[in-house]
């Protein structure tokens, strides 16, 4: 759709169909705060804001919001100009990092905000222009050498310790800095300082020619390379209005489950190593790499890169006579250790109770996911907001509602054996035809495009440039979301549980910081 067409409008999400659609609507900011509680008590759900900028330096938000069925998801276009815009946080928790990452990367404010803190830029990293801004070219962002300061949390100040771990962790895991205020072993308040190895994602984006961005999305997060290259090429696909041909969308999906087969099987195999199940993150572990042996056969990429492309697939894939009896294999063996480790009872003993999120909690700071469905909230973009080839196929939802560590490794489990099903139903319904299509946005248009991920709902919003060229491409990714979620399982908990309920939410700080 052209940026300069009128609001109010349905904008179809082409890329396959059926299809949900997308309305635009445009708001004042003396509105958004009534739309906001108003989407709430429907029933609906904020899901991000992000921002752009027009020409002649006019800032534009764009606050993305998904409507309770059948509507389909929502954009609401503020344009705030000298006016003040008021911070949602208070009406939609969730939103309030969405918020301070546009205050740090293009430097506006929202009025009221309940936490008017830096996220991406830390207390110590000076920018002469925001990195957004039009006018910030190359210029850099210096760091001085100070360290700053947080306050005690709770007690008698003498008797509260602050831990600073990170940002340099053991083995080979990613850097992020976790500050511990605790008393003996009991955890008072936790903060993560994420955002060390913030590689500017979105802005290496700008000035690609469309089709040489899914490289680039392919590279957001590694273990989410399917989910990040789809959720992209669906963004070029409705901005460029093209239908990909049917064998393209279901084997995108068959590529989609391999992904989340391998990141869920990787996810058990880390779940048991920090309960001291060596033997069980051994099992996990080559189960993992059977998994991408399969792909790497397949594809020729352990992780499913460079298949993807908007329009369809770079190449046909030719799985049926060989990939049904390897992963019904695996299937039953996965089945089989997911069991054994559900029947040990020392696994469950440290995973019982262990990092509970309420669903309260979990929907109101936007968790998403293994992780809200193992809190009750039943979600998934896959048959909430079908894409690909998901709309014909039967896919089941696990849903726990404990909310604990051993609710999400039974979320991620039950979601192991859902995938090989849904594979083989792929395969056996597997279409004959082309793989691609002409896909070619036009100047000035832009397209929103959704994945569930492993990990949870991953959006991608793409805007053309009048050169044909990405002007803006905003990637909200699952992790992200999950970050936000996880301090409030880590309060009041206690030192021991801590490494177990990190890795049941199976979070990864690249997808975060992009």
């Amino acid at each position: 759709m052209s940026d300069e067409a009128d609001m109010d409008r349905v904008i179809p999400f082409r890329a396959e169909e059926p299809f949900p659609s997308v309305t635009e609507a445009r708001v004042t900011p003396g509105e958004l705060s009534a739309k906001a509680r108003q989407l709430r008590d429907e029933g609906g759900r904020m899901q991000m804001v992000y921002a752009r900028w027009k020409e002649s330096r006019r800032l534009e938000l764009r606050y993305l919001v998904s409507y309770p069925k059948p509507r389909g998801f929502g954009v609401w276009v503020v344009e705030p100009g000298r006016r003040k815009v008021p911070s949602l946080a208070d009406i939609w928790p969730l939103i309030g990092w969405s918020e301070r990452e546009v205050t740090d990367l293009f430097g506006f404010a929202f009025a009221d905000h309940p936490e008017p803190f830096r996220l991406v830029l830390h207390k110590d990293a000076k920018a002469d222009v925001p990195p957004f801004d039009p006018r910030a070219g190359d210029t850099p962002i210096t760091v001085s050498g100070e360290r700053r300061t947080v306050p005690a949390v709770g007690g008698d100040e003498a008797d509260v310790q602050l831990l600073p771990y990170g940002p340099v962790r053991a083995d080979v895991v990613e850097s992020g800095e976790f500050l511990f205020f605790y008393l003996g072993e009991h955890i008072l308040h936790y903060h993560p300082q994420l955002f060390f190895k913030h590689r500017g994602m979105e802005k290496r984006f700008e000035g690609l020619a469309p089709q040489a961005g899914t490289v680039l999305a392919e590279r957001v997060s590694g273990v989410g390379s399917v989910a990040h290259a789809l959720a992209y090429c669906q963004a070029v696909e409705a901005a460029a209005g093209c239908i990909i041909p049917k064998r393209a969308a279901s084997l995108r999906v068959l590529l989609a489950e391999m992904e989340r087969a391998y990141n869920h099987l990787h996810y058990l195999g880390h779940l048991a190593d920090t309960t001291t199940l060596k033997v069980g993150q051994a099992e996990g572990r080559l189960l993992e790499e059977r998994v991408k042996q399969l792909n790497a056969r397949l594809t020729g990429s352990r992780f499913l890169r460079s298949v993807l492309k908007p329009g369809g697939l770079r190449r046909d894939l030719l799985p049926k006579s060989w990939l049904p009896d390897e992963l019904e294999a695996i299937r039953e063996e996965a089945a089989r250790y997911a069991q054994l480790l559900g029947d040990t009872d020392s696994y469950l003993d440290r995973l019982i109770t262990t990092g509970p999120l309420p669903r309260k909690v979990a929907f109101d700071q936007g968790a998403t996911g293994p992780i809200e469905r193992a809190s009750g909230i039943d979600r998934d973009l896959r048959r909430d907001f079908p894409y690909a080839a998901y709309a014909d196929l039967p896919l089941t939802v696990p849903v726990e509602t404990a909310g604990d560590a051993n609710a999400r490794f039974k979320v991620r489990a039950a979601e192991i054996d859902a995938s090989f099903v849904l594979m083989q139903r792929v395969l056996l319904l597997l279409p004959d035809g082309e793989v691609d299509t002409e896909c070619r946005p036009a100047p000035g248009t832009h397209g929103l495009g959704w994945a569930e991920s492993p990990r949870g709902t991953l959006f991608y919003a793409v805007h053309v440039g009048p050169d044909g060229r990405l002007e803006r491409v905003k990637i909200k990714s699952p992790s992200f979301s999950n970050w936000r979620v996880f301090p409030f399982t880590v309060h009041d908990s206690n030192m021991m549980d801590y490494a177990i309920n990190e890795a049941s939410f199976g979070l990864t700080i690249a997808g975060c910081d992009r």
